[in-house]
């Protein structure tokens, strides 16, 4: 007689019908909730509008925040059955103590959270809980809600359930038991002995489960008791697991959301590890943990218990997940400084790993950072996500620009959300790329974004699973002891070098183009101030070490990877840009105070103490005109340093004309080498022609006798394109079909001593822009000074430059160096590199001859065969419907320039157009030298090769020692003498964590030679 068929659609429906069963209503809850549109603390938690509400009631719109109170009395009962709460009113909920201290999280289960990942809702409230005040059977319960899913959506605003329940927990643990058998079976291969025997007794259950009765339930369980006690998973494998909790500062939710989903999910990581003690969780982000310290104080003192403990894992080395494209480089040392800073003071800790799961795409520059920081490892799995090649290692040693390399791992599941199920291992063990010379993976399970991380379901599995045979075996522990055992595998991995470029999220390269720009000039701001500061430190004014320290802080909370990049809500850009333009402000203000400063201790008489101050925070000497009380001025400025240029014109030489304005072609050019007429400008080095509608048909390098536009082609062709995608994306193929060119309405010359142009009005649309173009004597470089009144739907707009270079890289600044990417689409690995990220500069050149476009906000680029393209503006309408329809302000510039981008010395111009010369008023007061004063004319830190570049100056964190970061540019080795403008009494390198490495000879109190390998950075600590 044959045995009876067993299908798996039987089984899942037993396995259905006993979660259905788990728990069992008895009796409502009265529900009374106080209702206002912003958080309000637990003192004032009855200050809203209060509502009495019943199951599938309403109780507010999207983002309205409401006070709970749940009552109710615990029916009597004859038996020993656990009574509980399920409360879900369509939104987050986090209960409180009685002082209001968060002590769980609940989260609704209506979420678009990918439930092959598991199921979103966390709804489940134990009456022993510390939250509940019982008294002769009646209780009352306090929660803090927000109107919104995981994903800050509107699910409704209903009270789906609040209810008092039995939990039969011979059902439930029953339900798990059969979940991870028939899983496991699953994922077993057909016809082994191993899989049909599991199936067997599943199937035995399911005839003894014709009702859950005690009797019967205890029986299953026995049965399925033989099976889970079956040891010894296939050790070839081994799974280090550890609960994750991702958690956006901002993306679809405002960032005062972030700090309450944080609340909820680390109170609840806490009640499950004292349910679960195997339970080992882990959590990035400072700044996460700031904000924890600041609202929460008893909340942290309990995860700082856990800390302690062992279990609970600070993770990471940045004061935030941060965006790696667009940020500067000084920008990721102060993410990685005062990230792991923090852990230290705070918990103790060494951060040994970055952890940087969800960023999209990663620098070059990457890898020396974290070395320098101490920081020799690093995860993600963002990778997974790229669209045309597959990454082709989970675990890989990642080589940087200048040689560095950090051992790297992608967990195999490719999710930071795994439900750790049986699938998750099977998954991880049969998709690992490395599994043939590693033996050791990482799984992150949990639920983030406000989901409370691991829920019961999570941890249920893995009780189960540790060693189950059928599966490799799995362990909780921190990612320090798995990376660690990682580490000793490392001589077997291969070598990715250069960038890990993501193939997808191209768009975050331009979208959000205000917050890129003032990222950028934050950043300029704050390295101008530190380095003022230090000067005016040495002659008495305090250093502002909090307040930077601040703003620098808030700066990195803005270069989150869903802020920065343009992913973000509105309300988060609304909130943002305006803080933006406070710190810009409050900089700036700073910055003119302490030149200020320095110009009152300079030293002048009574005849020249009308002069200005001309101040250069940048390493080599700027030569530059500067308009001054109605004269134009060529100065010289000295190296990191200032000048005096008094009324008698010393320092510089001077023409008397006219304040700026417009004036026509026929207009004497007052003696400069400039001139300009209908379509065409002309300096001593180039002539611009331009056709009727604004475009440039030529650039004529009148030194080199070189045209710099190809052809028959135009230069500036500033075009319109559809872009019906995301904030994140748009289409591969949007330039297959021609771009639409602006209209132009205007042209108009202008005139302004040394510096000469055309002034271009254009429209598009419901959108205007208009360009100035110009040139400067003795200038190599055309300067396109744009203003933007954008009001386009799914538009982007980019211009493009055809220049008469044939070459096969395209030279791209990152952080600390450069970067050679293809110019052609030879494989598709070239092909996926259509949008390409530079800062200041981007450089296509022949040995003898070169073009550079230059910027001075703009980071979205495209170099194929000779066209360099710059991405200006997008328009996308998700997730924020009115991304950019704004007034936008930035400038490019082109520069044609003789040799390669080395010889041109192309990063001091990409420099020199982010970092003006500051200007500051000689003091009336001033005295002479010899009283303490500083000489009319100064240098303090000055290298002798021109490819070093001083990044910044610095106050030494714990200390009143001075650093200074100084880095290769070029990619070459490089000797160079650094002269100190200051008596120095010792020289130390130090690391990026500014600890001390090795003492360096210090040369007649002033000077020191540095040693540099290609793209090297170095930085000294000076004493004294």
């Amino acid at each position: 007689m044959p045995y009876e068929p067993i299908r798996l659609g039987h089984l899942n429906q037993m396995l259905s019908k006993l979660r259905e069963a788990i728990y069992e209503p008895i009796a409502k809850l009265n529900v009374t909730a106080w209702v206002t549109p912003e958080p309000v603390s637990f003192e004032e938690r009855m200050s809203g509008q209060k509502i009495t509400l019943s199951q599938g009631e309403r109780w507010g719109e999207l983002w309205d925040c409401a006070w709970f109170c749940f009552t109710g009395s615990i029916p009597p009962s004859g038996s020993d059955a656990k009574v509980v709460l399920l409360l879900d009113v369509n939104g987050e909920l986090c209960l409180v103590d009685h002082e209001g201290t968060p002590v769980q999280g609940l989260t609704t289960i209506n979420s678009e959270f990918e439930f092959t990942l598991g199921l979103p809702g966390k709804r489940v409230v134990e009456l022993d809980h510390s939250s509940i005040t019982v008294a002769e059977g009646a209780f009352e319960l306090w929660a803090d809600a927000g109107n919104n899913d995981l994903f800050g959506k509107y699910q409704g605003g209903t009270v789906k359930e609040a209810v008092i329940a039995i939990c039969h927990e011979g059902i439930r643990s029953l339900y798990y038991d059969t979940e991870v058998l028939l899983e496991t079976a699953e994922h077993l291969p057909a016809d082994t002995a191993r899989r049909e025997k599991i199936l067997q007794s599943l199937y035995d259950v399911s005839l003894i489960l014709t009702e859950f009765t005690p009797d019967r339930i205890h029986r299953a369980k026995g049965l399925l008791n033989e099976q889970l006690s079956f040891r010894g998973g296939d050790s070839v494998m081994n799974i280090s697991a550890v609960g994750h909790a991702h958690i956006d500062l901002a993306w679809l939710w405002p960032i005062r959301e972030t700090i309450r989903k944080g609340a909820r999910t680390f109170s609840t990581v806490l009640r499950m590890m004292e349910r679960y003690p195997d339970y080992v969780f882990g959590a990035s982000q400072p700044q996460l943990y700031d904000w924890m310290k600041e609202h929460y104080p008893k909340l942290y003192d309990q995860i700082k218990e856990r800390v302690q403990e062992g279990r609970w894992e600070p993770q990471g080395a940045m004061w935030v997940e941060s965006d790696t494209n667009v940020p500067g480089g000084e920008s990721l040392v102060r993410q990685i400084l005062y990230g792991k800073r923090y852990f230290q003071q705070e918990f103790g800790m060494e951060m040994k790993s970055l952890w940087m799961p969800d960023v999209f795409g990663y620098s070059a520059s990457l890898p020396q950072l974290l070395k320098k920081s101490g920081v020799d490892y690093m995860m993600t799995q963002k990778l997974s996500w790229s669209e045309y090649n597959r990454h082709p290692h989970h675990s890989f040693l990642w080589e940087g620009i200048d040689g560095s390399s950090v051992l790297t791992h992608m967990p195999p599941e490719d999710t930071y959300n795994s439900p750790a199920a049986p699938r998750s291992i099977a998954k991880a063990e049969r998709e690992y790329l490395d599994k043939n010379v590693s033996n050791h993976a990482l799984m992150l399970f949990g639920i983030g974004d406000g989901g409370g991380g691991p829920g019961e379901e999570h941890l249920e599995r893995l009780e189960r699973e540790k060693n189950l045979l059928g599966l490799a075996p799995v362990v909780q522990e921190p990612s320090w002891r798995f990376f660690e055992r990682l580490n000793e595998e490392r001589e077997r991995f291969q070598t990715w070098r250069g960038e890990l470029y993501l193939e997808k999220h191209q768009g975050t390269l331009t979208s959000q183009a205000r917050s890129k720009r003032y990222n950028r000039k934050m950043e300029k701001a704050l390295r101008e101030l530190e380095f003022a500061a230090v000067l005016a430190n040495r002659i008495g004014k305090s250093y502002p070490a909090e307040t930077l320290e601040t703003i620098w802080k808030e700066v990195l909370l803005y270069q989150f990877h869903d802020i920065l990049p343009g992913s973000s809500i509105k309300r988060v850009y609304d909130e943002s840009l305006i803080r933006y333009e406070e710190l810009l402000q409050q900089t700036e203000a700073m910055i003119t105070e302490t030149y200020g400063y320095l110009a009152d201790h300079i030293s002048s008489s009574e005849a020249d103490s009308s002069g200005v101050v001309v101040f250069n925070s940048l390493p080599w000497e700027r030569e530059e005109w500067l308009h001054m009380d109605g004269r134009w001025c060529k100065v010289q400025v000295p190296s990191m340093g200032y000048t005096v240029v008094s009324d008698y014109g010393n320092q510089g030489v001077e023409r008397e004309v006219a304040s700026s304005i417009e004036i026509d072609s026929e207009t004497l050019d007052s003696g400069f080498h400039v001139k300009a007429k209908e379509r065409s400008m002309e300096n001593d080095i180039l002539i611009v022609k331009f056709d009727q509608n604004g475009g440039i048909t030529s650039i004529l390098d009148k030194l080199e006798a070189r045209e710099v536009i190809l052809q028959g082609q135009r230069g500036n062709d500033l075009r319109v394109y559809h872009d019906e995608g995301d904030a994140w994306d748009f289409r591969h193929d949007y330039s297959a079909q021609a771009g639409m060119p602006l209209i132009l309405n205007d042209i108009r010359e202008l005139r302004d001593g040394p510096r000469v142009g055309l002034v271009f009005d254009y429209s598009y649309g419901e959108s205007t822009l208009t360009q100035t173009v110009t040139l400067t004597e003795g200038s190599r470089r055309i300067d396109f000074e744009t203003g933007a009144d954008w009001r386009e739907n799914g538009k982007m707009l980019r211009t493009s430059f055809p220049v008469n270079i044939r070459t096969d890289q395209v030279h791209c600044e990152i952080q600390f160096g450069s970067l050679s990417r293809p110019t052609h689409r030879n494989t598709m690995w070239d092909f996926a590199k259509d949008e390409i990220c530079a800062h200041q500069w981007v450089d296509l050149s022949e040995p003898d001859y070169g073009v550079a476009l230059l910027n001075d906000c703009k980071y979205g680029h495209r170099a194929i065969n000779n066209v360099l393209d710059l991405h200006l503006l997008r328009s996308s309408s998700y997730p924020d419907p009115v991304a950019d329809r704004a007034e936008h302000q930035f400038t490019y510039s082109l520069y044609p320039h003789q040799g390669n981008h080395v010889q041109a010395e192309i990063y001091r111009k990409g420099n020199e157009l982010n970092i003006p010369l500051r200007l500051s008023s000689l003091s009336v007061s001033s005295a002479d030298v010899s009283e303490g004063k500083l000489p009319y004319m100064k240098a303090f830190l000055q290298p002798d090769h021109p490819h070093i570049m001083v990044e910044s100056v610095k106050k030494a964190e714990d200390s009143n020692d001075i650093i200074v970061r100084l880095y290769e540019t070029s990619g070459t080795q490089v000797k160079t003498k650094l002269s100190i403008g200051w008596n120095a009494a010792e020289v130390w390198e130090v690391d990026l964590m500014e600890n001390n490495i090795s003492k360096l000879e210090l040369q007649n109190q002033s000077d020191v030679v540095l040693s540099f390998t290609p793209f090297e950075i170095i930085s000294l600590r000076l004493k004294g």
